[in-house]
C-alpha cells in the first residue's frame, strides 16, 4: 500500500514536469521568434470555413432560393464545385464586400446586392452556426452574379427605354470567371473582364465623383426665366441671375454681378458654355441657353448616372476600325487602331422618327442613288400625297413598283386600296433626291444608312434632328473617298466621273469597317465634363429605372 502511494506521487510529479517542459519549449520558440511552423490560431483567422457541402446542398434545395436574384446560376455554380464553400478566404471575402460598397462610383449601389444583410452577417460571423454560414456563402455568390451581370449588361433593360435598341447583350461566363478569380485569389480578374473598357466609361466615373461633390451647392441654383433673346451689348433684368449662375458653374470670375449689361466677359463665358454643351457658340442668350443654365448639379449627376448605365449596354469591343455615331450629339467619328481619323457633323431622326441604336458592317457605297422610300414615310407621306394629288408622284420623280417588281402607271393605281401599302416607291437620282449624291450601306433590317443631302445649310443649326431616321453626313463624299482609299481605282477623279454620268453605281467596300449607332449625352473632353441635349428624352427614363429597388 505504501509502495503504491509512493508510485502515484511519483507519477504526478513526472506529469507536472512534462507539462512544465512543454510550456518552456513553446515559450522558448516564441522568444526566439521561430516562424518555421504556422500558428494554428493564425491559420483559422485567415480562413473561416463558411458551412459544409452537406449544409450548402440542403440550403440550396430549400426556400432560400426564393431570396436569390439568380438562383439558377448560383445552383449551377455550386453543383460544379460539389457544393463546397466559395468565400472561406477572409481576405477575398472582405475584398469583395469592399468592391460592392464602392459600386456607387460606377452608379451602382451596395443595397442592390444583399448589401444590408451581408454587412450585418459579416459583423457577427463568429456567432453564426454552420447553416447560417452556408447561407451567407450562398448570398455572397448571388451578390457576385447580380453585380457581375449589372456590370456586363446594365441594371436596366434598354428594350423598355428605347423604341429600337438592336444591340445584342454582352456575353461572358460569370461562373467560370468567379471560379478562376477564387483560384487565383484575385477578383479583379473577373470584374475587369465584366465592366466596360471604353474610355468614355472611365471618364464618366471621374465626372460622377466631381458632380457628387458639386451637389452640395445645388441650393445656389435659382430658376432663370425664359423670354426674349439677350444679344451682346443689351440690358436685361435677368442678367444678374445669369452672372451668378455662370460664376457658380465656373465660367465667370471677378465681375459686377448686379449690373444688367451683357458685357464682353459675360459674352465670352456664354460662348464657352455653349461650346462645351453642343450649342452654337454665338454669345446670344436664348431659351436654349437659359434651359442649359437652369440644369443644376443634381440633374447633371443623374445625367452621368444614365450614361454610365448605357455604356454598360454597349459592345465591349467596337472593333479595330469603325465609325461611331453619337446620335444625341449629331456627330460622327472614324476611329482606326484607337486613333481618331476624321470627324463629321450629322443630322439624325426626329423625335417622331428616332434613329435606332444598332451596329452593322459597311458593305458598299452607292453613287447617284435611287431613294427607296422607307415604310414610315411611304405610309405617312407618299401614299396620302398620291391620294390628294394625282400628279404628286410625277412631280417628286417617284416610280411605283408592284410586289412583283413591275413598274406601274400611277394614273392607273387605285389609291384608295390597301394594296398600295405593299408597293415599292423609289425616287430617281437628281437634285430633289433627299439622299443627294451618295449613300453608304451597312445592310440592316431598319433600312438605315449614311447619306448625302441637298439641304446642306441645315448642318449649321444647333438642333439637327431633321431626318426620318437615317444619318445625313456633312462632307459625306470625303467619307466615301476615305472608305475607298484602299482601292486605287476609286480616286477623286474616278468618283467625279461616276457622279457626272448621273447613273446609279454601286462599289463594294473592301475595308472592314463597322458602324455603331449609339446615344450618349455626357462625356469628358479636355479634362472637363461635357453634356449635350437629351433629344429623345431617354435619360429620364433610365434614371427612373435605375431608382427602382432590386428584388429577387
Amino acid at each position: 500500500m505504501i509502495l503504491l502511494k509512493l508510485l502515484n506521487q511519483f507519477s504526478v510529479k513526472v506529469t507536472l514536469i512534462a507539462v512544465l517542459t512543454l510550456l518552456l519549449m513553446f515559450s522558448c520558440k516564441n522568444n526566439n521568434e521561430d516562424t518555421s511552423e504556422i500558428d494554428p490560431i493564425q491559420e483559422i483567422s485567415e480562413n473561416t470555413p463558411l458551412g459544409t457541402k452537406k449544409s450548402i446542398s440542403k440550403i440550396l434545395s430549400n426556400p432560400l432560393a426564393e431570396e436569390l436574384f439568380l438562383s439558377d446560376s448560383v445552383k449551377k455554380f455550386y453543383a460544379e464545385r460539389e457544393n463546397s464553400s466559395a468565400w472561406s478566404n477572409n481576405e477575398m471575402r472582405k475584398d469583395f464586400i469592399e468592391i460592392l460598397k464602392n459600386a456607387e462610383v460606377e452608379g451602382l449601389y451596395f443595397a442592390d446586392y444583399h448589401g444590408k444583410e451581408i454587412e450585418n452577417i459579416e459583423s457577427s460571423l463568429n456567432s453564426q452556426n454552420n447553416d447560417e454560414k452556408s447561407r451567407y456563402d450562398i448570398l455572397l455568390t448571388d451578390a457576385y452574379f447580380q453585380f457581375g451581370s449589372h456590370l456586363l449588361n446594365g441594371k436596366t433593360d434598354p428594350q423598355k427605354i428605347h423604341e429600337i435598341f438592336d444591340i445584342p447583350k454582352n456575353r461572358e461566363n460569370l461562373s467560370l470567371l468567379l471560379k478562376n478569380a477564387l483560384a487565383q485569389n484575385n477578383l479583379d480578374l473577373a470584374f475587369n473582364k465584366l465592366r466596360p473598357n471604353h474610355p468614355v466609361y472611365n471618364q464618366l466615373i471621374t465626372s460622377l465623383k466631381v458632380y457628387k461633390e458639386k451637389m452640395l451647392d445645388s441650393d445656389k441654383f435659382q430658376e432663370i426665366d425664359g423670354g426674349e433673346m439677350i444679344k451682346p451689348g443689351m440690358q436685361d433684368v435677368r442678367l444678374p441671375k445669369i452672372k451668378f449662375r455662370l460664376m457658380a458653374l465656373g465660367y465667370l470670375k471677378d465681375i459686377d454681378t448686379f449690373s444688367n449689361d451683357h458685357s464682353r466677359p459675360v459674352q465670352d463665358a456664354i460662348k464657352q458654355l455653349q461650346l462645351e454643351n453642343g450649342l452654337l457658340s454665338d454669345g446670344i442668350i436664348g431659351n436654349s441657353t437659359i434651359k442649359l443654365l437652369n440644369i443644376d448639379y443634381k440633374d447633371r449627376y443623374n445625367q452621368i448616372l444614365a450614361n454610365l448605365e448605357r455604356w454598360r449596354w454597349y459592345p465591349r469591343d467596337l472593333g479595330d476600325h469603325y465609325i461611331l455615331v453619337n446620335i444625341a450629339n449629331y456627330h460622327l467619328d472614324v476611329v482606326k487602331n484607337d486613333e481618331l481619323v476624321r470627324s463629321h457633323k450629322t443630322m439624325v431622326g426626329t423625335d417622331i422618327r428616332k434613329t435606332p441604336i444598332f451596329s452593322e458592317e459597311i458593305k458598299y457605297i452607292v453613287f447617284n442613288p435611287n431613294w427607296t422610300i422607307p415604310p414610315t414615310i411611304k405610309t405617312k407621306d407618299v401614299i396620302p400625297g398620291a391620294r390628294k394629288d394625282p400628279n404628286y408622284l410625277n412631280r417628286k420623280k417617284i416610280d411605283v413598283y408592284s410586289s412583283n417588281g413591275v413598274k406601274l402607271d400611277p394614273s392607273e393605281v387605285d389609291w384608295n386600296s390597301n394594296k398600295v401599302k405593299s408597293y415599292t416607291y423609289r425616287q430617281k437620282p437628281g437634285s430633289s433626291n433627299p439622299l443627294g449624291k451618295v449613300k453608304i450601306i451597312y445592310p440592316n433590317k431598319h433600312l438605315i444608312y449614311l447619306h448625302d443631302t441637298p439641304s446642306k445649310s441645315l448642318f449649321s443649326r444647333n438642333s439637327r434632328a431633321q431626318s426620318s431616321g437615317c444619318i445625313r453626313v456633312e462632307h459625306v463624299m470625303e467619307l466615301a473617298e476615305y472608305l475607298l482609299s484602299d482601292q486605287p481605282t476609286y480616286k477623286t477623279e474616278k468618283i467625279n466621273e461616276i457622279l457626272e454620268t448621273g447613273k446609279l453605281t454601286e462599289v463594294r467596300v473592301q475595308q472592314r469597317v463597322k458602324v455603331h449607332h449609339l446615344y450618349w449625352t455626357a462625356w469628358l473632353e479636355n479634362e472637363k465634363p461635357r453634356f449635350t441635349e437629351d433629344i429623345y428624352n431617354y435619360d429620364e427614363k433610365i434614371i427612373k429605372e435605375l431608382n427602382k429597388v432590386s428584388k429577387p
